[in-house]
């Protein structure tokens, strides 16, 4: 294997990994974040019915000037302020954290923080 495919094996592990041990707790809802190298994306899923019940993404032309001239964690921040704001609206005060295959510091970090922040709990 190439030294990419082997990158990727390890991702998608440490992915389902972290997904197996959040679906055990299926009360809550599901707070999930993808990432890219510019773009960040937050989704508030519930694994029952399997229907996102809220989401917030850096590529919405709606956020296009809030975000202008803000560094990727600043962003972020604003991503989960907002992904917070639309669940509290929804009903929604708990959540678990369903980070993927990203490791726990700089943009997750903000995010969550910011989530929490706006009154999420997890």
């Amino acid at each position: 294997m190439r030294s990419t495919q082997i990158k990727n094996v390890r991702r998608e592990r440490r992915e389902m990994r972290v997904r197996s041990k959040l679906r055990r707790t299926a009360s809550v809802p599901r707070l999930s974040v993808a990432r890219s190298l510019k773009h960040i994306q937050a989704q508030i899923v519930d694994d029952i019915s399997g229907k996102t019940l809220a989401h917030a993404t850096t590529t919405a032309k709606s956020l296009a000037g809030d975000l202008k001239g803000k560094n990727k964690s600043q962003r972020a921040a604003l991503i989960g302020g907002l992904i917070a704001k639309q669940a509290l609206a929804a009903g929604i005060t708990a959540v678990v954290f369903d980070r993927g295959s990203a490791r726990f510091h700089g943009r997750i970090k903000a995010l969550a923080d910011a989530a929490r922040d706006a009154g999420l709990k997890f």
